[in-house]
């Protein structure tokens, strides 16, 4: 005979408060949604890109997907440790994502102008994170937060310098 103790999930005592755990995976969802609709643009450009920078982008392009796909495992693992499930479909992403769908092919250059803009909404949404993890003191998430700003800041700098004469 199985108890209900046994089905029961083990308390999460990692020093984060119930309400601050919640509202940081809150916040890390909206992070995994921009982020994942930015993997999924820039997978969507490398398919499509055409013009006389087609090698030079495509070959950018597929860098910058396959760093943005390996983020995202980090991303939603960090708010599974937290207690919470984390999202994972396109109508929970659609509805949690501050970068939006792109529909149709750009031209090359336009290509490169949104991902700017998606690289740094990303960022904008990772930094807007931090005053409530610095007040719960919660380390590993700022680390990651961190080291997210920094990539998407990185990479948008270098596709906006495609776009300076």
């Amino acid at each position: 005979m199985t108890s209900k103790k046994q089905n029961k999930v083990a308390k999460i005592d990692i020093g984060l408060s119930e309400n601050d755990r919640l509202k940081i995976a809150q916040g890390l969802s909206g992070l995994l949604a921009d982020s994942y609709t930015l993997y999924l643009m820039t997978h969507n450009f490398h398919w499509n890109v055409t013009g006389p920078m087609f090698n030079t982008l495509h070959l950018m392009f597929m860098d910058q997907y396959t760093e943005q796909w390996n983020a995202l495992d980090l991303i939603a693992e960090r708010i599974r440790a937290l207690g919470h499930p984390a999202p994972g479909t396109y109508k929970e992403f659609v509805k949690l994502a501050s970068v939006k769908e792109i529909e149709g092919v750009p031209s090359a250059l336009d290509m490169v102008r949104l991902l700017v803009a998606a690289q740094e909404a990303t960022a904008r949404t990772a930094r807007k994170l931090f005053p409530l993890v610095d007040k719960a003191s919660d380390q590993p998430t700022a680390d990651l937060l961190t080291q997210r700003i920094e990539v998407h800041e990185k990479t948008a700098w270098m596709l906006r310098s495609l776009l300076e004469d």
